[in-house]
């Protein structure tokens, strides 16, 4: 997967790579293309977050990096995630 990234497809991969947790999305209100995510458990209780810019959700390889980070923190908090790898 070497195309840019839609912020659709971005926020796609996020929730899959979060399961069984849920990964949730806002755009900033000042229009500056950066996103919120957030990790959350069935009880909305947030696990982590981040703030993510277009030139990272629109490259594959970075929102790749971004998310493995992400998993790596929340395991080091004890979450259990299932499997996941970048779709190709």
């Amino acid at each position: 997967m070497n195309a840019p990234l839609r912020v659709n497809e971005a926020l796609l991969i996020a929730d899959h790579a979060f399961e069984p947790y849920h990964c949730v999305a806002w755009d900033s209100p000042n229009g500056t293309g950066v996103l919120s995510l957030a990790v959350i458990d069935r009880t909305s209780t947030r696990l982590g977050a981040k703030q993510v810019s277009s030139s990272i959700y629109s490259d594959p390889a970075r929102l790749a990096g971004l998310i493995e980070e992400m998993r790596a923190e929340l395991k080091q908090k004890g979450c259990k995630l299932q499997d996941w790898s970048m779709p190709k």
